[in-house]
């Protein structure tokens, strides 16, 4: 994963593969990829119902619009829509991808502990992202997750106010959150679920409720509570904490944390090459410190470190847990005014 190189104090030690700084990037396509998907199923669904329905004449003139559009969009590549287009159907909480059935994990869960009874081919359709997790850890929340799409606008959002002057924080920077309330909050969630029957978690679960409310927008005409709880959260991230449903409450994210403690690919900092600027820190949603290798299993391997260092210092490595504490960075000031001659 790293070739050889020399630091200016005649240290060999690796460098990070070149491709791992524009990882970033990707994972900003893959997101807008996901919200795209997640916007033009309905509108598909709704051209299939008018298609079996052999409607058009029938249809208002804002339908017709809807169809047309679609009809466009869908002619090169399918035949029959009525039937073709049953090959995408669902969003990130459970969906079916050319007859390739994926669910969230947390929606199994949810399901089995509502129901007191595991239904083994639902269960299976949540072992494609278990495997995933267990690989590679939180990768959901940054890679697939929509609200993280809208999330992190939210958090560019704060800055651009930081920057004009206005804090839209309420809370003293100093004050935190204990993150182990979203395990709580997991927990008494698949309780509720139990007692009542009904998978209660989906209730506040952002990528469940996108999935649901952009349904209700492109179908029905309107939204649910559950774009006035998805609102909720954006407000405690912009005016409480950064990303701070996603650290502190979240049952999803709680859940895949859990799954992906001892994933084999994780970022680690390269000691050698490190100036210990901490922009890697500063640049976390998680607030983790990369730049102390304190990642854990909170982290969802986003690579927004990775493409901020200037030294290239942070790469992957395979190894189930992370790297002990190194000290500062062999670069840094604090490195090398304790060594003989300054490095020398």
């Amino acid at each position: 994963m790293a070739d050889q190189a020399a630091t200016p104090l005649g240290i060999a030690t690796r460098k990070p593969f070149g491709l791992w700084r524009h990882l970033n990037k990707l994972r900003w396509l893959t997101l807008g990829a996901v919200m795209a998907m997640l916007i033009l199923i309905p509108y598909l669904h709704l051209y299939q119902t008018y298609r079996a329905a052999h409607a058009y004449d029938l249809l208002a003139s804002s339908e017709k619009q809807i169809y047309d559009a679609m009809e466009f969009v869908t002619d090169p590549f399918v035949s029959n829509p009525a039937e073709d287009l049953d090959a995408i159907k669902g969003n990130t909480w459970s969906g079916t991808f050319w007859g390739l059935k994926i669910s969230d994990p947390l929606a199994v869960l949810g399901q089995s502990v509502a129901g007191w009874l595991i239904h083994w081919p639902f269960a299976i359709t949540a072992l494609i992202p278990l495997i995933v997790t267990l690989l590679f850890g939180r990768v959901f929340c940054g890679w697939i997750c929509p609200a993280t799409f809208i999330y992190e606008l939210n958090s560019s959002l704060a800055a651009w106010l930081r920057w004009a002057g206005i804090n839209p924080t309420i809370l003293p920077a100093h004050w935190h959150f204990d993150r182990r309330l979203k395990y709580l909050v997991l927990a008494v969630g698949l309780v509720l679920s139990s007692v009542s029957g009904a998978s209660l978690v989906a209730g506040i679960y952002p990528p469940a409720i996108i999935g649901r409310e952009l349904y209700y927008a492109v179908a029905l005409g309107g939204f649910g509570v559950g774009s006035a709880i998805f609102f909720g959260t954006l407000l405690f991230d912009l005016l409480v904490a950064r990303r701070g449903f996603c650290r502190y409450i979240c049952p999803g994210g709680a859940l895949y944390s859990l799954i992906g403690r001892y994933r084999l690919l994780r970022i680690r900092r390269i000691v050698e090459t490190c100036n210990d600027c901490e922009k890697c820190t500063a640049v976390c949603e998680f607030e983790l410190n990369p730049m102390r290798d304190n990642f854990g299993q909170e982290c969802n391997n986003c690579t927004a470190c990775i493409a901020i260092c200037p030294t290239d210092a942070l790469t992957f490595a395979i190894r189930p847990v992370d790297v002990p504490e190194q000290g500062p960075g062999h670069l840094g000031r604090n490195y090398r005014n304790n060594i003989p001659n300054g490095g020398e």
